[in-house]
């Protein structure tokens, strides 16, 4: 049972349930209902009996302790003294030792109530305030403009969405989670005020001084927002502010610069201005900011800004709207009101108004000897200013500051930009991200092996959209400037001709209406021609008044604002990484209304975020970089990729070291590696799986039932399932290579150095093989003896062989009567957008993006770069079924991803789920193998080629050249290990040695698992 106690003063709501209190165990903070007696310096107060009422000691004690300490610092001050706490000035911890002495100076002489802190960054600020606080009488309250979060005047810190962003919002959970977050970071920055949030509705497209900073256009939605956003800071401690009283939304200036003027009836503002207003003061708002505007329907003097009017403050706010929190004013520096009056005579206006404090006053001297002329004039009411003055005491005495406030410097940095908080900030932009458009479903991107795409920036730099496009699909990027000419803009129509698809980022937006939010019409004139043509998604990065553009285009989606993270998250849903949830919290033309967007559906695609997302720990996960520099040191190899996947969700992909020891070029996550092995898993095995799938292929049958040459060979007998499991009896390999030299030369039958008739197979750079050289490497293979079965066993024992994969690929070509690069690049790399993904890579992708591995003295006599490193592969064209496989960290997790979905992968259907269990289990009791994959050892406390934390339903493969990509569908997870260990000596066998690629397999462990589980793991 849950039982809702409202106090007679402010209207703080105790929340009581059977096993205890829900809400804040304080009282009251803001009372003002009952009056005050002034006896000399006595203060004297009953309310305390409302606790005792209720039976709640703690309160009650609580009540008590505040009033001894308010009581304590009111009548230890003169009133000219305490007169100071009504006042807060603007502080920077940009400037100069002179402003830092010149506030230390009001400080001390004036006794500030506080101090709201602009540009600057949180060191600086963090250690001003220290210095502040230490010389005040009475603690400071610190307080500063973060609608968006601290990075609004501060940097070195995470921004946060702005209010119209989160407008789209399809709830207000994460609006919540938000000003909890904010107020953490206010907390360790030692500040107590927020003047946030935004509750202007915002009825005017051409509001310049509101517009994205609030919620939306209507009433109902921007109370629901601005409430979570309340709730969250106050309920974590952070005094919230509602502004701009009594509604900043239907303006066409800027109160900065001059007074707007809002000419709508008493009863519109009432119903709609003051709407949220309503909505939060009876669910316990703390104060309210009051604007800079002139609204004759409330008080018709002329030019009296809404912040001196008594009518606005004390009669609207405080008696009609019964709010007994604080009243600040707006910045009283700005034009609204400074225009007309000088400093320290706009003070007095604003408190006669009914104002608390004062802020951002120009001259505090002289606005209290006014102040005190007042009320011996009798303007004022000394015993009213006392009042005010306690309630501002009370509300620092629940805000903490009783206790001597210091902040810990020391880490502060990290303290404020956690993963958690980048986690919710990603977060809240990924659900706010809203396609206005669709026409057909065309959104998200299917069938990517029949479009042809191509990007178009235009405006700005969009190099993190068109990175993270990559992931998903081949795309051609172009770029060009805002407004270009017609000459430039038909070279670009031209170089987009042959492409079927075109993703444009509309860059350069602005927030300046006057200047139609930044965008250049004969931009837009283009998009609309191109889309005439083609299918065009435009994915607008900025303001959302600025869509009235897009009215009429097909395929739009709004990010409403420009960032690293809207950047990225575009292409996942435009390719159906993520779903798209925004909602739009304004109209903009017939076709783009409020509440257009929606739920749009993803296909369940890769897609890409933080440890923290999947409950795993970055801390744990940042050990891999200590260990991949270790091992780069130690030269086990001089770059790598490492990729950790978690549900669906790429959580860690970092590049390290470099190309090769002379450092010639960093890696990076595009860099494309040699894959060696994992050609057997990621490609023949895939294709043999495929082919089982469709009942092509039968693995109890024996090799001739497909290749029925074999049958008078000592391979014709071969089950497929044996030959898979390496238990058919073939030798571990066969060193072709031998046979083609001779005194460490070529033989000139094999071999030329440049392409000659039929010499025309490319095995390095200027060196070519004889077109019959993959013949020979067959008939080698098929001659060649098997092992010699013990006479006491009826099958054959495991050895690990390569030969098996020059014998499936044989089936698999034979059975789908095509080349199996071909069948691959058609059937799985193309459908899924896995570009870099392929065999021979010299043909398709600078060298300057792959990994070179050997330096071959041996065979090739040169640096083997962009071709296969295995010689037998090399021999055989590139193409074998054992090696010759190239690929980035991005690709193998798309494929194993693909597999632990149970052979689905986006919108495509490739493997069937039995199949894959049956390929992926251990197959005998001989090794620890399935068909074709590897598998941890089944002993407990090994791991074989995976970590000793992987659970044994693990599969995947390693690779000589340096990889290793594993899949648990267990956990859902994937681990990928790329790297160039054999560059420029394959005889390096430090990578194994050191157990660097399962080390950090039993980090990834580690980093989701509690680490006295993982221990006891590793001890068994």
């Amino acid at each position: 049972m849950r039982i809702k106690v409202w106090s007679s003063l402010l209207g703080l709501a105790l929340i009581f349930q059977a096993d205890g209190v829900l809400g804040r165990d304080i009282p009251n903070i803001f009372s003002n209902e009952k009056s005050f007696e002034i006896e000399g310096s006595r203060v004297e107060n009953d309310t305390s009996e409302f606790f005792r009422e209720k039976k709640d000691p703690l309160m009650a004690e609580d009540y008590r302790r505040q009033m001894e300490w308010v009581d304590s610092v009111f009548n230890n001050q003169t009133f000219e003294q305490r007169l100071g706490q009504l006042f807060m000035v603007a502080a920077y911890s940009n400037r100069d030792f002179r402003h830092r002495e010149e506030i230390a100076k009001l400080i001390k002489e004036q006794n500030l109530g506080g101090l709201i802190f602009f540009q600057g960054g949180p060191v600086r600020q963090a250690n001003l305030t220290n210095y502040y606080q230490s010389i005040s009488d009475t603690p400071l309250f610190i307080a500063m403009d973060a609608e968006w979060g601290i990075n609004m005047r501060l940097d070195s810190v995470i921004t946060f969405p702005k209010a119209m962003t989160l407008g789209a919002l399809p709830d207000e959970r994460l609006i919540y989670e938000m000003g909890k977050e904010i107020a953490r970071q206010f907390t360790e920055l030692g500040m107590h005020i927020n003047f946030a949030p935004v509750v202007d509705v915002n009825s005017n497209p051409n509001n310049p001084v509101i517009g994205y900073r609030a919620f939306g256009e209507e009433k109902r939605l921007v109370a629901r927002k601005s409430m979570a956003y309340m709730k969250g800071l106050q309920e974590n401690g952070i005094i919230a502010n509602a502004k701009h009283f009594p509604g900043h939304g239907d303006t066409e200036s800027d109160s900065h610069y001059t007074l707007p003027v809002i000419r709508h009836s008493q009863s519109r503002i009432l119903d709609i201005d003051l709407y949220p207003y309503r909505e939060l003061i009876n669910e316990d708002l703390m104060s309210v900011m009051v604007a800079h505007l002139h609204i004759p329907s409330l008080d018709s003097e002329k030019n009296k800004a809404t912040t001196l009017s008594k009518y606005v403050v004390t009669d609207l706010l405080k008696d009609q709207m019964k709010f007994d929190g604080l009243i600040f004013t707006d910045a009283l520096n700005m034009k609204g009101v400074s225009s007309y009056y000088k400093p320290g005579e706009v003070d007095l206006l604003a408190l006669e108004a009914g104002n608390d404090i004062l802020l951002y006053s120009e001259d505090v001297p002289k606005a209290k000897q006014l102040i005190i002329e007042a009320i011996r004039e009798g303007r004022l009411s000394q015993e009213e200013i006392d009042n005010r003055i306690i309630k501002v005491l009370k509300a620092k005495y629940w805000a903490g500051l009783h206790q001597k406030p210091k902040i810990k410097v020391e880490g502060l940095i990290d303290r404020l930009n956690t993963k958690k908080t980048a986690l919710l900030v990603e977060q809240l932009f990924s659900n706010s991200i809203t396609v206005t458009s669709n026409k057909n479903s065309f959104l998200p991107l299917r069938n990517l092996d029949l479009l042809n795409i191509a990007s178009l920036t235009i405006g700005g730099d969009g190099q993190v959209f068109q990175d993270k496009i990559d992931k998903y699909a081949k795309v051609d990027h172009f770029n060009i400037d805002k407004g270009t000419n017609g000459s430039s803009l038909n070279q670009i129509k031209e170089k987009l001709a042959n492409y079927n698809t075109v993703i444009v980022g509309l860059m350069g937006v602005t927030n300046s209406p006057s200047r139609d939010f930044g965008v250049n019409q004969s931009d837009i004139e283009f998009i609309k021609e191109l889309s005439k043509e083609k299918s065009v998604v435009v994915s607008l990065f900025g303001n959302t008044y600025a869509s009235k553009n897009l009215n009429g285009l097909p395929h739009n989606i709004l990010t409403f604002e420009n960032n690293e993270f809207t950047q990225k998250l575009v292409p996942e849903i435009i390719f159906g990484g993520r779903s798209a949830r925004g909602m739009m919290p304004v109209s903009i033309s017939e076709n783009i209304k409020i509440g257009s967007g929606g739920y749009l559906e993803g296909l369940k695609k890769l897609s890409y975020s933080y440890p923290e997302s999947q409950g795993m720990n970055s801390s744990v996960l940042a050990e891999i970089d200590q260990i991949m520099e270790v091992g780069i040191r130690k030269k086990a190899t001089p770059g790598g990729v490492v990729l950790v996947a978690k549900n669906g969700q790429v959580v860690f992909e970092k590049a390290y070291g470099h190309l090769d020891y002379n450092k010639t070029q960093e890696v990076n996550t595009r860099t494309v590696y040699d894959l060696a092995s994992i050609t057997k898993v990621l490609a023949t095995t895939q294709a043999v799986m495929f082919l089982a799938s469709r009942d092509i292929i039968d693995m109890d049958k024996p090799i001739s039932r497909y290749l029925p040459e074999l049958k008078q060979t000592n391979k014709g007998d071969l089950l497929l399932k044996d030959i898979m499991a390496h238990e058919a009896g073939l030798v571990a390999f066969i060193p072709y290579y031998v046979n083609t030299v001779e005194s460490g030369s070529w033989k000139n039958e094999y071999y030329r150095d440049s392409a000659f008739e039929d010499f025309n197979i490319p095995i390095s750079n200027d060196m070519y093989a004889k077109q019959s050289l993959r013949d020979s490497i067959w008939n080698w293979t098929i001659k060649s003896n098997l092992r010699k079965l013990d006479p006491n066993r009826k099958r054959y024992s495991y050895v690990y062989s390569d030969l098996t994969m020059y014998l499936m690929q044989a089936v698999v070509e034979r059975l789908t009567n095509q080349p199996m690069d071909e069948f691959l690049d058609q059937n799985f790399y193309a459908p899924l957008g896995l570009h870099t993904l392929t065999f021979k890579p010299h043909n398709k992708i600078a060298l300057q993006n792959i990994a070179p591995t050997e330096d071959d003295i041996a065979f090739r006599k040169r640096l083997v770069q962009g071709f296969v490193h295995d010689p037998g592969a090399a021999m055989y064209g590139g193409v074998a079924g054992h090696a010759g496989l190239f690929g980035t960290a991005n690709d193998l997790a798309v494929m194993m991803q693909m597999m632990l979905n149970g052979g689905k992968y986006g919108d495509v259907n490739l493997l069937d789920e039995k199949v894959i269990n049956q390929f992926t289990k251990r197959q005998s009791n001989q090794s620890r193998r399935g068909w074709g994959w590897d598998k941890p050892e089944p002993e407990k406390g090994k791991g074989g080629g995976a970590g000793v934390l992987a659970p044994k339903s693990t599969f995947g493969h390693t690779g000589f050249t340096g990889t290793a990509v594993w899949a648990d569908p267990e956990n859902d997870l994937i681990y990928v290990f790329l790297s160039n260990r054999v560059h420029p000596d394959a005889s390096n066998n430090l990578l194994l040695k050191e157990g660097i690629r399962t080390e950090i397999h039993d980090v990834i462990y580690r980093s989701i698992n509690k680490p006295e589980r993982a221990q006891r793991l590793i001890e068994e």
